[in-house]
């Protein structure tokens, strides 16, 4: 995955594996379910709102994946 401002985020919650793709070109941030599934997608952020939301996930470990690896790398 080679797009510019893409971030994928991954973590286990209650025995599920979540993954948040955030887009600051876009201003959207979506998650998704260990099936896929679209559990919340949020449009119209700001740059500073999606870096905002990036912190956090920092601040609660998540594990970041890098842009040149599959995320089922990093489980």
């Amino acid at each position: 995955m080679t797009v510019k401002g893409v971030k994928i985020w991954i973590w286990v919650q209650s025995n599920r594996i979540l993954k948040a793709i955030s887009n600051q070109e876009a201003g959207t941030v979506t998650i998704y379910d260990d099936n896929d599934i679209i559990i919340l997608r949020r449009t119209g952020l700001t740059k500073q709102q999606i870096k905002a939301l990036e912190l956090i996930f920092a601040a609660y470990s998540l594990s970041r994946v890098n842009n040149k690896k599959e995320p089922f790398t990093y489980l």
